[in-house]
C-alpha cells in the first residue's frame, strides 16, 4: 500500500520531525550565507573607495595646473567684442577702437535658368589663393551643374572655398552660384580661378583679381580687420585676436567709432575655488573610509572593510600626499600655511578663509609651488591615488580576489546544500520505512487483539 506522507500509516509526526531535522541541518549554511553577504558588501565597498579616491584625484588634477594661479578677470565695457585672459596676461587698461570687421572675399556667377542642368561636360578647375596655395578640382564625369559644381567645391576642403546657390525670385534666369574664400582677410582671397577642358563652365567661373570686370564672376572683396591698441594700429585676418595683447584672446564682434576699455585683473578666486574643492574631496574621502571601516563595540559588528588594509593603506597614502611638506625656498611650505589645519579628532581639513586669502593675494608664486608639480601636493596626490585607480591596480586587484572568494562560497554553499537534500532524502526513505513497519506492527497487534477477545468471549460463553 503506498503512502503518500510519511507518518500516515504510523500515526506518527514524521513529516514535522523531517523538517525539523532539515532546518537543523540548513543552519550549517547559514554560515557560508553570511560570509557571501560580508563578501558581497566588500566588493561593493572596494568600488566606494575607487570612486572617492578618483573624485580625489580629479581634485587634485585641477590643482595641479600653473594657469590657475596666474589667472585673470578680463571686463569689456561693450558687447562689441569679448576678451578672455590666461595666466600670461598682464593685469592693466586697454582702449580699443575697431574700424572694420574682417570679412571675406565673395564671388558671385551670372545668372542660371536651371541649377541641374549641365554646363559643358568635364573639366577642371584650378584655384589660387593670395597666400599662393593652389588646388585643383576634377570635375571628370562628374555632375556640371551648378549643383554640382556646388556640391564637388564644398566636398573639397583643400580649395580654400565654399559655395552656395542663390534663388534670386528672378522668373528666367533665378539661380546665382557664389563663392566665398574659406576664411576673412586679404591673404585667404581667391586671386585666380581657371577652367580647363570645359568652356561653357570657364565662362561662368573663370576669374582673376587682376582683371575681374573682364570675367564672369563678380567680387566683393576681403578686408582685414583695423583696429588701434592704446593707440597702435593693428591689422588681422581674423576677428579673433590671439596674442595681440599677451595672454589676451579678442573676439570683435563689431566696427564702431566708439572707443572701448578693457580692464584686466588678477582673479585669485579661481585658485581659493580649487583648492577648497580640493579639501571637500579629501574631507568626503575621509568621511567614506571611516564609514567602511568603523567598528560598533555594542553591536560586536564592523563595516563592509573593518580591518581591510587596502582602505587604511590608502587613507594613510592621501593623508602623507597631502599633510607632507614642500621641498623648496618659498615662505609657505605646507597646508598649515596657507591656513590649512588638520582637525585631530575628526582627521578632516579645516580652512581659515582669511590666511587663505592672505596667502593668495601676497604669495601666490608660493602656493603655485604647493600645488604644481610631481613633488608638490597635487601631483603626489594624483600619483598616489593612481596606484589604487588605475585598470589593474590595487582597487582592481582587490575586488578580483573577492570576486574569487565569492564563487568559492557559492560552491561551498552548492555542495553543502545538495549534501544536505542527500541527507534529508536518506532520512526520508528511512521514515517510509519506519511508518511502513510500524503500521504492520499496529496491524498485527490489532489482529491479536481481535482474537484474543474471541478467545476470551468462547470462554465466557462456556
Amino acid at each position: 500500500m503506498a503512502i503518500s506522507s510519511i507518518g500516515v500509516g504510523s500515526g506518527l509526526k514524521l513529516d514535522e520531525l523531517l523538517e525539523d531535522l532539515r532546518k537543523t541541518e540548513k543552519k550549517s549554511l547559514v554560515v557560508i550565507q553570511n560570509r557571501q553577504v560580508a563578501n558581497t558588501n566588500k566588493i561593493s565597498a572596494y568600488g566606494q573607495l575607487k570612486s572617492g579616491l578618483s573624485e580625489l584625484q580629479a581634485a587634485a588634477k585641477k590643482l595641479n595646473s600653473a594657469d590657475l594661479y596666474g589667472a585673470v578677470k578680463t571686463t569689456a565695457n561693450s558687447e562689441d567684442i569679448k576678451v578672455s585672459g590666461t595666466a600670461k596676461a598682464v593685469p592693466g587698461q586697454y582702449v580699443i577702437k575697431v574700424s572694420n570687421l574682417a570679412t571675406r572675399q565673395t564671388l558671385t556667377a551670372t545668372e542660371q535658368a536651371s541649377r541641374d542642368t549641365a554646363i559643358g561636360t568635364d573639366g577642371k578647375i584650378t584655384v589660387t589663393l593670395a597666400n599662393g596655395k593652389e588646388h585643383t578640382l576634377d570635375m571628370t564625369g562628374k555632375d556640371t551643374s551648378l549643383q554640382g559644381v556646388m556640391n564637388a567645391i564644398n566636398a573639397d576642403a583643400e580649395l580654400g572655398m565654399k559655395a552656395t546657390i542663390i534663388n534670386t525670385g528672378a522668373a528666367d534666369q533665378p539661380y546665382r552660384l557664389q563663392l566665398s574664400a574659406a576664411d576673412t582677410g586679404e591673404a585667404a582671397s581667391i586671386t585666380s580661378i581657371k577652367v580647363d577642358g570645359n568652356n561653357d563652365l570657364g565662362k561662368l567661373l573663370d576669374f582673376n583679381s587682376g582683371n575681374p570686370a573682364a570675367l564672369g564672376l563678380t567680387e566683393v572683396e576681403a578686408m582685414n580687420a583695423e583696429l588701434t591698441v592704446n593707440g597702435i594700429k593693428i591689422s588681422s585676418e581674423s576677428n579673433t585676436l590671439k596674442d595681440t595683447i599677451e595672454g589676451l584672446e579678442i573676439t570683435l564682434n563689431k566696427a564702431s567709432s566708439e572707443a572701448i576699455n578693457i580692464d584686466v585683473t588678477k582673479d585669485n578666486t579661481k585658485a581659493a575655488e580649487a583648492i577648497k574643492e580640493y579639501v571637500a574631496a579629501y574631507n568626503k574621502f575621509n568621511t567614506s573610509i571611516r564609514a567602511l571601516t568603523s567598528y560598533n563595540p555594542d553591536l560586536k559588528q564592523g563595516s563592509a572593510l573593518t580591518g581591510d588594509s587596502l582602505a587604511r593603506e590608502a587613507q594613510n597614502a592621501m593623508r602623507e600626499a597631502t599633510l607632507g611638506h614642500v621641498n623648496g625656498d618659498g615662505e609657505i611650505r605646507t597646508l598649515i600655511g596657507l591656513g590649512i589645519n588638520l582637525n585631530p579628532k575628526t582627521g578632516e581639513l579645516e580652512i581659515d578663509d582669511k590666511k587663505l586669502d592672505a596667502a593668495l593675494k601676497n604669495n601666490m608664486a608660493d602656493v603655485q609651488k604647493m600645488f604644481v608639480g610631481e613633488q608638490a601636493i597635487a601631483g603626489r596626490v594624483q600619483k598616489a591615488a593612481e596606484d589604487f585607480v588605475k585598470k589593474g591596480g590595487r582597487i582592481d586587484k582587490a575586488q578580483e580576489g573577492a570576486e574569487k572568494i565569492g564563487k568559492t562560497l557559492q560552491d561551498q554553499y552548492d555542495n553543502a546544500d545538495k549534501r544536505i537534500e542527500e541527507k534529508m532524502e536518506a532520512y526520508r526513505k528511512q521514515f517510509v520505512q519506519l511508518d511502513v513497519m510500524i503500521n504492520r506492527m499496529q496491524g498485527t497487534s490489532n489482529y491479536l487483539s481481535q482474537q484474543l477477545s474471541m478467545l476470551g468471549n468462547m470462554n465466557s460463553n462456556k
